[in-house]
């Protein structure tokens, strides 16, 4: 199983400098994949989780990519509605060929109206939108001549029932967002039951806690470090290919995206775990 990251690319932490530090640090401590977010217009809902600057992620992953030469870059997640189907194919080969095959493209539908409204994009049509884009990204697989960049893997995030059927629709992985190991486990058999051969790729949280926490209503990822190796295990035997660790709360931490020295401890006690052993 593969473990990766959710890396600020707005804020404080989309200053150059410290945003290839953050990079640098993923790859150090030996993780495998560094993702980035999307927005396009901070229009004021956006702003409440996600200060400005924010850059754009494939602008952003095609620099990251010349600044490490390991770690896997992907989005989670890429917002399919803001974007013509091409352009999103051809930006997405571009970054998979230029990053020597690196990319993983994870796709959401978006959430924010007046981002939306900004972009001239109708929020009603968002999931079928979505449902277009990701046809022509697995059209595009197959033609040359419009997705030149060979099989970028694509994960389709969305905790809905909707987000879970669209990823086996078209995905080949589907990507939940920070949820509990409960919903995990149980959004897993129903992707299990729904009998197609997509992967899991979920993303959790990561806050560690002196303490374990209660389990009631824990998110998995937080809590001491027994508890956040314990839900790596579970979602490990559960058959996940990848879980991406989030280290600043999706968004809802933006005061401490310009101090990430607590987080990077906290990945670092994690890959320490991993390397003794002790995870997945």
């Amino acid at each position: 199983m593969q473990i990766g990251v959710n890396v600020p690319n707005f804020g404080p932490a989309a200053d150059p400098g410290l945003l290839r530090d953050w990079a640098q640090t993923v790859e150090g401590l030996g993780f495998d994949l560094l993702t980035l977010s999307d927005h396009v217009a901070v229009t004021p809902d956006v702003a409440e989780q996600y200060p400005a600057p924010f850059h754009e992620p494939f602008t952003a992953l095609a620099w990251l990519a010349g600044v490490t030469r390991r770690v896997r870059l992907g989005t989670s997640v890429l917002i399919a509605p803001y974007r013509h189907p091409l352009l999103t194919a051809r930006m997405a080969a571009n970054v998979g060929a230029l990053s020597g095959g690196r990319l993983v493209l994870g796709v959401g539908v978006g959430w924010a109206r007046q981002e939306f409204a900004a972009l001239g994009v109708p929020f009603g049509e968002r999931g079928r939108l979505t449902d277009e884009v990701l046809a022509a990204l697995r059209r595009a697989r197959t033609d040359p001549a419009d997705y030149a960049g060979g099989d970028v893997p694509l994960w389709v995030g969305g905790n809905s029932a909707a987000g879970l059927r669209r990823a086996v629709r078209h995905g080949d992985a589907w990507h939940p967002l920070r949820a509990t190991m409960p919903w995990l486990v149980a959004g897993h058999a129903r992707l299990r039951a729904a009998g197609a051969d997509v992967g899991f790729a979920p993303r959790i949280a990561l806050r560690l806690t002196p303490e374990p926490l209660p389990e009631d209503g824990r998110l998995a990822g937080e809590g001491s470090l027994g508890q956040v190796r314990g839900d790596l295990d579970r979602l490990r035997d559960l058959g996940a290919e990848a879980v991406v660790l989030d280290p600043l709360g999706g968004g809802d931490g933006g005061a401490d995206v310009g101090r990430p020295q607590p987080a990077w401890q906290a990945l670092a006690a994690v890959a320490a775990a991993r390397t003794n052993g002790d995870n997945p």
